[in-house]
């Protein structure tokens, strides 16, 4: 096939510009999704503020399986994350240190079809953690399949229904996605609320009357030690999935001066 000359200098120009363009690019350095903040990190307003930090990002050091002085094989540090690699083999973990009322924030990634869930108030009194602490639920809402969704209380407080979808609230992000949970846990009758990726899903009053019927009508009413006590462990679930976690950090309700959201 012959090439005119017209079509072969469009042609040599389009080459250049190419060449020229994966040159420019090629120059540029590659940028990482957490390059713009700090992992697993308190700035100095937050540790002015009396926030601490709850994992490291390199050791499993401040944790351990419920009921147990060791951890399982199946929770690992994994590329600064807290991470239940094998659920098989890892179940709930919790923090050495016993916490009452608290602000927490948490990011978490889920694998597809995954569930989990962060729970407080945890006592040893109970044969499992969720005998004693109430369930923050974490799940892929789009594969995995209890009803009960990720960033509702279990079987307890749930969010309004969206006028947009006419579903629950939901502003969780897709599965092997970073998402950011906040809680605060206050004494009543100061309001508890939960959070997720910024959107507040529902606040309620820990203890409450409400608090109380509630729990009357869940599964939990079989169990005596549900949400007794003030003050307990946190537990990361860690046998319904894989599933990890960064930034975990918690902030006592009686230091004050920087709330979510302050840098």
């Amino acid at each position: 096939m012959t090439i005119r000359p017209r079509r072969l200098t469009i042609l040599l120009l389009a080459a250049f510009l190419a060449s020229f363009a994966c040159a420019r690019l090629g120059s540029l350095p590659l940028a990482k999704a957490d390059d713009a903040k700090a992992v697993n990190q308190l700035t100095e307003a937050e540790k002015k503020a009396g926030w601490e930090l709850l994992f490291d990002g390199k050791t499993l050091n401040g944790w351990n399986n419920f009921k147990r002085a060791d951890i399982r094989p199946g929770w690992q540090v994994k590329d600064g994350t807290l991470a239940c690699v094998d659920p098989r083999n890892a179940g709930d973990l919790v923090t050495q240190g016993q916490f009452d009322w608290f602000e927490l924030s948490i990011e978490y990634n889920i694998s597809k079809g995954g569930n989990s869930g962060i729970l407080f108030h945890v006592t040893n009194d109970g044969r499992t953690t969720w005998a004693t602490g109430p369930e923050i639920q974490l799940q892929d809402n789009v594969d995995a399949h209890d009803p009960q969704l990720c960033g509702w209380l279990y079987q307890l407080y749930k969010p309004e229904i969206d006028p947009k979808t006419n579903k629950p609230l939901d502003s969780t992000k897709p599965a092997g996605e970073w998402n950011l949970i906040r809680v605060t846990i206050a004494p009543a009758p100061a309001k508890s609320s939960i959070e997720v990726n910024g959107v507040k899903y529902f606040d309620f009053v820990y203890g409450s009357d409400d608090f109380k019927e509630r729990i009357a009508k869940s599964k939990f009413k079989s169990m005596p030690g549900f949400a007794k006590s003030n003050k307990g462990f946190l537990a990361l679930q860690g046998d319904h999935g894989s599933v990890a976690f960064r930034n975990i950090k918690l902030r006592p309700r009686a230091k004050t001066s920087l709330s979510f959201g302050d840098k």
